[in-house]
């Protein structure tokens, strides 16, 4: 009986989604790769345009539900001019977006890095030090490199093989939860 109050069900994608996912993620990944600034501005254009349609969402969400309606209102107006200022400029974006995660990249680099050497001067050991010590130098190099095109460019061609690699694991546990 107390077994029974352990365990619980998760729902799965179904098989043919996680499929369809991962072969999405291969040709997204091989674009990137193959022409990144054109695949970019496209990505980036479709996010000017989930942005802006998502904030239309939130606001009539707002009248809706209630709760919260100022951070609403004001997530719902941000998130639309957001989308507008993509799908106005969506080269300029193709740029900025980018260089924008890569220091959003740095900023969490330096925090974990911190973190993992405080963790190290409470008991963490060795290794949480080198590897906070590591964190912080790459959070730096970010931080001062963030709008560099090498750097732009290096973070896509990352994303690009996540993605390709992404997709090859999707394809892979698709097959192995169909045989299930």
């Amino acid at each position: 009986m107390a077994e029974d109050a352990l365990t619980f069900e998760t729902k799965q994608f179904p098989w043919w989604l996680v499929l369809l996912s991962g072969i999405l993620n291969i040709i997204i990944g091989i674009l990137l790769l193959t022409n990144p600034l054109q695949t970019v501005t496209a990505l980036v254009w479709v996010l000017g345009l989930y942005w802006f349609v998502h904030g239309i969402f939130i606001l009539v969400g707002m009248f809706l539900d209630h709760s919260a309606w100022g951070w609403k209102l004001f997530m719902g107006i941000l998130s639309i001019i957001a989308g507008i200022y993509v799908l106005r400029y969506p080269i300029a974006s193709a740029a900025v977006i980018p260089a924008i995660i890569v220091l959003l990249l740095g900023i969490q680099g330096l925090i974990v890095g911190i973190i993992a050497l405080v963790m190290a001067f409470k008991g963490g050991g060795w290794g949480a030090g080198i590897l906070g010590a590591l964190s912080i130098l790459f959070g730096i190099v970010l931080i001062l490199n963030w709008a560099s095109l090498a750097t732009i460019a290096i973070f896509i061609w990352i994303v690009a093989i996540l993605a390709v690699g992404g997709g090859i694991v999707q394809i892979v546990r698709a097959f192995q939860q169909r045989s299930v």
